[in-house]
């Protein structure tokens, strides 16, 4: 079994989905989790290049977040798309960031990913909240590379 397959059980991975599902019941951003072993490239580079196969850089309103986990390197990245980062503050995700290492460094992956998911789904409500005709743009299911 590869790092990435041991890393959640299918339990676990339908909990961060349904996690999804509830923050983005509150606001038109969307969320995605990515989870991958290990990459050769900086993480942040990696994460960017993950939104962009994702297509996560094709949403109305330039509103996605992705979660980037690399199990093996135990590195993960938050990348929010233009859109919010041109209304919010430079450390806007640092709350995030901190929630999820806290739970990272005891070694409750999933929650940390949940917590994490919920945070980023209030942070997006304030600057992004739902609209009548908003549509869940992206798929909630976590992609592995």
């Amino acid at each position: 079994m590869s790092k990435v397959e041991a890393f959640l059980s299918p339990e676990e991975e339908q909990e961060i989905i349904s996690a999804i599902r509830i923050a983005e019941k509150e606001t038109s951003g969307e969320i995605r989790v990515h989870i991958e072993a290990t990459t050769e490239k900086n993480h942040n580079e990696r994460a960017l290049e993950v939104f962009h196969l994702l297509k996560m850089n094709n949403t109305k309103d330039d509103n996605a977040v992705l979660i980037y986990v690399a199990v093996k390197d135990k590195k993960f990245v938050i990348y929010g798309d233009k859109g919010i980062n041109k209304v919010v503050p430079k450390d806007f995700w640092d709350t995030t960031k901190n929630i999820m290492q806290n739970h990272f460094k005891q070694g409750d992956f999933k929650q940390g990913i949940v917590d994490g998911i919920l945070k980023a789904g209030k942070e997006l409500q304030a600057h992004f909240p739902w609209q009548i005709d908003d549509e869940d743009e992206l798929s909630n299911e976590i992609s592995k590379g």
